[in-house]
């Protein structure tokens, strides 16, 4: 009986010595838990449960973790630092910071800095890699926890043929291209030192689904980066993207089970206890985790932080398990993020309270692991470079020919369909993170990692400049243009029913400017208040109140007694906000959330409310580009639309990107606000190619803002205590309401326009408006004035019909369109509106001396305008006088030359004045001309 308990008690020590981790293991123990392992049982090579654990259940954690980023600040700094500087000229190219992170790694590791004497083992000495291991697992668990908050599935749901076709094809041909393949790199590399015994059908799979697997992450920033995501080629990329990305893992899953199992029931079993866990998220986890969020409120206003903190230990305790059952833990982080809601914008929120840690600090670290395991050098074969060469056709093509087919049977055109397989074959993070698992799991000898790892570099760098090349914008346009008719297949327009849009009319006729009855306004947060009172000046005046009835009393009344019908609406705007695009993973998210983000923009809901109180019809979007495309973005805004005029208010803050700012710092660049080159670019290049009327709106007061009260000093009260109030008695509501107008007519089509729009601001009852023609007095006018004439002369030139006129028979004709309208103007503004002519010899200057005492003489008024047209001052006619008045200290030098190249040389000189009125300068617009 002794002998029996002695051989069963020695059995069971064998057993447990087997069962723990040891060094010369593979990355996570085979069967894990299944098996019999302890998890609580430090391994080298994987540190990372053993760390979970420690972080449950030490007291120490914030301590630990300390101790823990001390341990290697040098390599961090280091490696940070590298993959920033790679990225700034890679970001030209328009490259993903990716493949700087993947070049900063192979660079940092054996391949470049490893080969110069001392370096690996000043910067990564063997004894700091297992610290730097843990750091950069972490990270990558976060990054995977990320990825499933990124992946939507509310897509893949929506658009589920053509994600089944186009995913299925797009991973069916590349992977039956890698299990091929994989035959060759088995028996050509499977002598090298490093590996494992493994089976060919493990490798063959693991093959396959490194060929077959798409970066979702990276494919979105590259479709956000092109303007794609809401192009029918970027929802069939996306669609299928999500469900390539979620098989991809799965099988992946697969791939890393069989490996870690020591038999092929403990392959079962791990299958088994996944798909349960699986399961066990959706079912149990989910539900009490959207009560809690809905009950707390952060499901409408953000995560707390305390629903932060209890997101995180569900990620780490989701990592620890199918760690522990011998998958690997980033599927349990990643399974964790597809299970948040995406409702109310709670992706997007977590993802920025996390993303920038992530994303700046771990990944790099993780990628410069990756570049330690590289190693160029032993690419030294003919052999070798063939199997390299052949491993980025196998995944480039594979992807390529896959996915273009499954497009064009999905009848995409067939420019479109290949773009489809180009972006489908982006490989990225997600394909090192596929490479790491294999290498750890010595699936992968170094050298088969390195051609892989080159194979994910080539068609990640490749993607961008073919997608550009493939699928450009003028061919974007193009296409949707003969998808809705208007143009045949080789660009030639159709005939369109209706008179044609050039007829025979005088120079002066062409440019009539019919009612604005299209407005496209850019919203920004800060100029909110100002549009919104300019606007108010165009809407139809609000129908009086009337006298309301129960409608129980109602029996027997006329309806349009109780209930009287609203006036015509007689303006439509369109209101569009752009938000920068920028590196972070939420800023990608909002874009492909956008249809989410719009309707709870805050901005764009308090534009619908103005519009319901003000009888005006309003709609609103909100676009998430980068800088460089906002002036393009509102040209195809405005194009879309079919604007009459596009309102575009300066920004007040002096950023052209929207920022939250103090009161201090923005009453600070208020000061500024007209010395920034960005601004004044991104007016120019939109009225470069304006397809409509535009009006550039600085504002000064318009509305009656109140100004920022001071803070108040300290008092002694009775207390006999020093105390600061900080009560202020609200401000008082404006008594006056009326806007005063001057505007300087001096001729040209952007003259005449804004001529009449003037009138269309004086229709309403609380503006009143000063017109002055300036009549160029030719006899002792500066010769610079004269060019005033020249360019109003060209003005008139109608196509083919080009009428030569002299200077005087230029202002003759002006000035007889100036007494036309003021001799028509209707009967009601006879009152409000006041018509002059006057004679000058220097015009700037005198413009100046009007306004200062035309405008700003109300205290007690809504904010007073002062309305420029744009052509004439854009000429060297006022520049020798500008220059003039700046040296002779009339002006102030605080306006930013590039004001006048976008506003012109007039509305420098207003701006740099102390007139107290807000500045809209206009732009007509700019007609076809006709041979």
């Amino acid at each position: 009986m002794a002998s029996t308990v002695t051989s069963l008690d020695t059995h069971t020590m064998m057993r447990a010595t087997s069962l723990t981790p040891r060094s010369d293991d593979r990355a996570v123990h085979q069967g894990g838990i299944l098996e019999g392992a302890n998890p609580s049982k430090y391994d080298p090579q994987n540190p990372i449960i053993i760390f979970i654990i420690q972080v449950y259940f030490a007291p120490n954690v914030p301590e630990m973790i300390y101790s823990l980023l001390l341990t290697c600040p040098k390599q961090a700094g280091i490696i940070v630092i590298f993959c920033r500087l790679l990225h700034y000229p890679l970001s030209k190219m328009r490259q993903p910071r990716v493949i700087a992170e993947i070049i900063g790694g192979i660079v940092l590791g054996p391949s470049v800095f490893g080969r110069i004497p001392g370096f690996s083992n000043a910067i990564f000495p063997k004894d700091s890699i297992p610290t730097l291991s843990l750091v950069a697992n972490l990270g990558l668990i976060l990054f995977l926890f990320l990825v499933g908050l990124e992946t939507d599935l509310r897509i893949l749901l929506s658009h589920w043929k053509v994600a089944l076709s186009v995913g299925a094809a797009g991973m069916a041909l590349p992977f039956s291209l890698g299990c091929a393949i994989a035959y060759g790199l088995y028996h050509q590399f499977r002598e090298d030192p490093g590996l494992e015994p493994i089976s060919f059908g493990t490798y063959m799979l693991f093959v396959g689904v490194a060929m077959a697997i798409t970066a979702f992450p990276v494919l979105c920033r590259i479709l956000t980066e092109l303007k794609l995501l809401h192009d029918h080629v970027g929802v069939v990329v996306l669609s299928a993207g999500v469900g390539n990305d979620v098989v991809g893992w799965i099988l992946l899953a697969l791939c890393v089970a069989l490996v870690n199992a020591g038999s092929g029931i403990s392959a079962l079993w791990v299958l088994l206890t996944s798909v349960g866990y699986v399961i066990f998220l959706v079912y149990a986890v989910r539900p009490p985790f959207m009560w809690i969020l809905r009950r707390n409120g952060s499901m409408q206003n953000g995560p707390s932080q305390g629903m932060v903190a209890l997101t995180v230990l569900m990620v780490i305790a989701s990592a620890f398990f199918t760690g522990i059952i011998g998958i690997h833990p980033i599927f349990g982080a990643f399974l964790i993020g597809l299970i948040c809601p995406h409702d109310g914008g709670f992706a997007i929120k977590l993802t920025e309270k996390l993303e920038d840690l992530v994303t700046v600090f771990f990944l790099p670290l993780y990628f410069a692991l990756s570049g330690l395991s590289t190693n160029i050098g032993l690419l030294d074969s003919g052999i070798t470079w063939a199997y390299v060469v052949g491993v980025i056709a196998v995944a480039f093509f594979g992807k390529i020919i896959g996915g273009t087919i499954a497009a064009r049977l999905c009848r995409m055109v067939w420019r479109e369909s290949f773009t489809v397989g180009v972006l489908m074959s982006c490989k990225g993070l997600v394909e090192l993170i596929v490479l790491n698992i294999g290498l750890h799991a010595k699936i992968l000898s170094q050298r088969t990692f390195t051609i892989f790892v080159v194979m994910a570099l080539a068609t990640t760098f490749a993607t961008t400049p073919l997608t550009t090349a493939l699928y450009p914008p003028w061919y974007r346009k193009k296409l949707a243009a003969w998808r809705r008719g208007e143009i045949d297949w080789d660009g030639n327009p159709l005939d369109q029913d209706g008179p044609s849009p050039v007829e025979d009319r005088t120079p002066l006729d062409k440019d009539h400017a019919s009612d604005i009855r299209r407005l496209l306004v850019y919203l920004r947060l800060e100029s909110l208040p100002s549009s919104l009172t300019f606007l108010s000046l165009l809407g139809s005046d609000r129908p009086e109140d009337i006298k309301r009835v129960h409608p129980s009393k109602a029996a027997g009344r006329k309806p349009e007694e109780s209930a009287p019908l609203l006036q015509k609406r007689r303006l439509e705007v369109h209101g569009l906000r752009m938000l920068e695009l920028t590196d972070r993973l939420s800023s990608v998210m909002k874009n492909s959330e956008i249809e989410d983000v719009s309707p709870n923009d805050p901005v764009v809901n308090s534009f619908h409310s103005f519009g319901q109180l003000n009888n005006i019809a309003v709609s609103g979007d909100v676009e998430i580009v980068p800088e460089r495309s906002y002036a393009e973005i509102l040209i195809r805004s405005a194009s879309e639309q079919a604007s009459d005029m596009v309102f575009l208010p300066w920004s007040e803050s002096g950023r052209l990107s929207e920022t939250s700012n103090t009161t201090g710092e923005l009453e600070h660049s208020r000061h500024h606000m007209l010395e920034n080159g960005a601004q004044s670019h991104f007016v120019a290049t939109f009225l470069k190619d304006a397809p409509c009327h535009t009006s550039i709106f600085v504002n000064n007061g318009f509305g009656g803002a109140p100004r920022r009260r001071e803070p108040e000093g300290l008092t002694r009260t009775k207390s006999r205590l020093s105390l600061k109030s900080n009560r202020s008695p609200p401000p008082a509501p404006l008594v006056d309401n009326s806007h005063h107008v001057f505007f300087p007519f001096f001729g040209g089509s952007d003259d005449r326009t804004a001529l009449r729009f003037v009138l269309r601001l004086a229709r309403n009852a609380n503006v009143t408006a000063t017109i002055v023609f300036m009549e160029v007095d030719q006899a002792s006018s500066s010769a610079d004035a004269k060019v005033v004439l020249a360019q109003s002369q060209a003005s008139h030139k109608d196509g083919a019909n080009v009428t030569e006129c002299s200077p005087q028979e230029t202002m003759e004709q002006e000035k007889g369109f100036f007494l036309s309208l003021r001799d028509s103007c209707p009967r009601e503004l006879e009152s409000r509106v006041l018509f002059e002519v006057a004679n000058t010899s220097h015009p700037l200057g005198d413009i100046i001396e009007r306004a200062k005492s035309e405008v700003g003489q109300s205290l007690r008024s809504s904010g007073d305008l002062l309305v420029l047209g744009r052509g004439h001052d854009s000429s060297v006619g006022f520049r020798t006088e500008l220059h003039h008045l700046l040296a002779s200290g009339g002006l102030t030098n605080s306006v930013g030359s590039e004001v006048g190249h976008s506003l012109g040389d007039v509305a420098q000189a207003i701006l740099a004045t102390e007139v107290k009125a807000s500045l809209l300068v206009i732009q007509a617009k700019k007609e076809e001309v006709v041979a």
